[in-house]
């Protein structure tokens, strides 16, 4: 891998997935990842409950990976990954918590009530995730306070000559010039705002009924 995303959810990440792909030409993970493949769930799940994987051959055949739930593994990875850029990418705390506290958080929550054996399933690795975080997804100042926890953890364990913090705005500039890669002539994507988010989930609830 090249690039290890530190930074959580709902900082830009699927933007910074798409940009990556484009950038390296190779897949970026993301959660996504883990709908997209199944058996890459009870990998994850075991890894948050402590039985590791090989972090140099998982995820394999990826280029970068950002979002969770490779995010809660960024120390693991970037020393798998000795070479490759850490980047941070955050926002400020109470966009972050407006933001995850509309999409990512109820939509776990919907799923651990589902009768779906794989909702359920997903949902709670989601849950146990989370929890390496916070201590409570339903406590605002203390996700807040999480939130900005990982954030300084990242900047004071992490050389700053590795280190990128990068946050949603700054475009492809900061990016391509810690990877010494030309940048694109063409807008940087801006990718599953909270509004498409709603929007995807209201699409799959039609779908199910």
């Amino acid at each position: 891998m090249r690039v290890i995303g530190a930074g959580l959810g709902r900082t830009g990440t699927l933007s910074l997935k798409t940009a990556l792909e484009r950038l390296l030409g190779e897949p970026c993970y993301h959660m996504f990842e883990v709908m997209a493949n199944p058996d890459h769930l009870p990998i994850w799940h075991d890894a948050i409950r402590g039985a590791t994987p090989d972090w140099t051959e998982f995820p394999t055949g990826y280029a970068a990976a950002v979002d969770w739930p490779a995010v809660s593994f960024w120390r693991e990875l970037a020393e798998a990954h000795a070479e490759a850029l850490v980047l941070l990418s955050t926002r400020d705390a109470d966009a972050w918590w407006t933001s995850a506290n509309r999409t990512i958080l109820p939509s776990t929550r919907e799923a651990a009530a589902s009768d779906d054996p794989q909702r359920k399933a997903f949902a709670s690795m989601a849950l146990d995730m989370f929890a390496l975080t916070f201590d409570s997804i339903d406590d605002e100042a203390g996700c807040k306070a999480g939130f900005e926890r990982h954030n300084q953890q990242v900047r004071d364990e992490v050389s700053p000559a590795r280190l990128l913090e990068w946050h949603p705005g700054d475009g492809w500039e900061p990016i391509c010039a810690a990877l010494d890669l030309p940048v694109p002539d063409e807008a940087f994507p801006h990718t599953n705002s909270t509004e498409e988010f709603l929007e995807i989930r209201r699409a799959a609830g039609d779908r199910a009924t």
